[in-house]
């Protein structure tokens, strides 16, 4: 059901060629960006018109308008379940707990006496958040991605999520429900790139925004790198991974369930175990059978995905061995299953979230760890990190220099600006003062 990789008895390589070794999906944004980039610019100069011809090619029903009335957002929370309603409510107040301890403080360093640098931190004015509603839908990425939003201080958040013909052309009535419990009242039954289109380049019914994240399928990526430069993005979410890093230690009914529990998002879905034991890959392949054989979803994803060439059991002959390999794949999610897990898990350089030991498993950071869901792919966790509330901050640097704090430090930003050939940048400091070289 799962393919091997066995990388034991020779020395591992190094950096590409180790990372080549290793399992991964093929995911061509390139490819799927000259096909966003007509229905992109659709959107720029037809506006609804477009997005409603969209809705009707892609989603198969005819919107008389994108924006998702009030109403229908307070019928979705009154008739959801209450159950649903307890769990997404849990999961928002763990996520605030987590966020709004990110919140960054305004600083002030005294460079030299009469010159301060202040860093103070401004969060976006807008924000399109995306909600996938393809072959499940969701919530929880709305609250993964609007809590950091708003523990960030964004005042302007708009959601757009696919229109569902079975629905009456709205998206999914639980997106609704948890848009409505996190107090976004602002949602659009748009899906795909014209989603992302829509708050690029705005419409008669929405205003552009500054920046657009959230998780989304293959045109959705490719319409994030189309507006990169346009707009702010958080990334270009691939299909979703998980990598185990497990010994003999490890439950292999533990290790089997978390790998499928991935597999399940996607036929593309990655599912990959690094293990020093012979033993408990083994038993994991044997428990892999009953336990896929009993999953709703088998056949149509889980199925797919572990015997996809982006899923594998990687041997290897030591826990230290599985450091290096975890880390060239810089899984999305990455579990440590391992005597002293947090140790190892201390050791760790590249992954987008890392859950220790036999109690963490995935789903929890998916739901209600308080942790966020939204996390970089496709081996960027080497150079990206998750959703957070620096996502929605900008960073501005605030210079406050006196008169002689600035004549102190003149003479050496002439020079500065002579050894870059620019003396008009030394030209406005001299300007300043009756200046002549020191010394002279």
């Amino acid at each position: 059901m799962i393919s091997r990789i066995d990388l034991r008895g020779d020395a591992l390589p190094e950096g590409a060629a180790l990372r080549a070794l290793l399992p991964r999906a093929d995911f061509d944004v390139t490819a799927a960006l000259e096909k966003v980039r007509p229905i992109c610019e659709d959107v720029h100069h037809r506006g609804t018109a477009a997005l409603i011809d969209y809705a009707e090619k892609f989603d198969g029903v005819r919107l008389a308008r994108t924006r998702v009335p009030a109403e229908a957002l307070t019928k979705a929370l009154a008739e959801l379940d209450p159950e649903v309603r307890a769990a997404l409510e849990e999961s928002i107040r763990r996520a605030r707990i987590v966020h709004r301890a990110q919140r960054r403080s305004e600083h002030t360093t005294q460079v030299v006496p009469g010159g301060t640098v202040t860093e103070k931190w401004v969060p976006v004015e807008r924000v399109g958040l995306y909600a996938p509603g393809g072959r499940s839908v969701y919530p929880s990425s709305v609250i993964m991605n609007a809590v950091p939003a708003q523990e960030a201080g964004v005042e302007s958040i708009a959601l757009a999520s696919p229109p569902q013909r079975d629905h009456g052309g709205l998206p999914h009535p639980t997106i609704l429900a948890a848009c409505a419990l996190l107090g976004v009242d602002e949602v659009y039954a748009v899906g795909g790139a014209q989603a992302v289109a829509m708050f690029a380049y705005g419409t008669e019914e929405c205003v552009p925004a500054n920046m657009v994240t959230g998780p989304g399928n293959i045109w959705v990526a490719a319409a994030k790198r189309y507006f990169t430069g346009k707009i702010g993005i958080d990334t270009e979410a691939g299909p979703t991974e998980i990598a185990v890093l497990a010994d003999a230690s490890a439950d292999p009914v533990h290790v089997a369930a978390d790998l499928i529990s991935q597999a399940e998002h996607d036929p593309m879905a990655a599912a990959v175990l690094v293990t020093d034991s012979a033993e408990l890959a083994e038993a994991v392949e044997r428990e892999l059978k009953p336990q896929v054989a009993a999953a709703r979803h088998a056949d149509d994803r889980i199925v797919p995905a572990l015997t996809g060439k982006q899923s594998a059991i990687v041997l290897v002959d030591s826990v230290e061995d599985g450091l290096r390999v975890v880390d060239a794949y810089g899984a999305e999610h990455l579990e440590i299953q391992t005597e002293n897990a947090s140790a190892v898990a201390a050791r760790v350089r590249n992954a987008g979230a890392i859950f220790v030991g036999p109690w963490s498993p995935v789903s929890l950071g998916d739901y209600c760890a308080g942790s966020n869901h939204v996390l970089p792919t496709g081996g960027c966790a080497c150079h990206s990190s998750g959703l957070s509330v620096q996502s929605f901050l900008r960073g501005i640097h605030v210079v406050d220099y006196s008169r002689d704090a600035l004549a102190e430090v003149t003479h050496h930003v002439v020079t500065l600006a002579e050894a870059e050939d620019l003396p008009a940048h030394g030209a406005a400091m001299k300007a300043r003062f009756e200046w002549k070289v020191p010394g002279k």
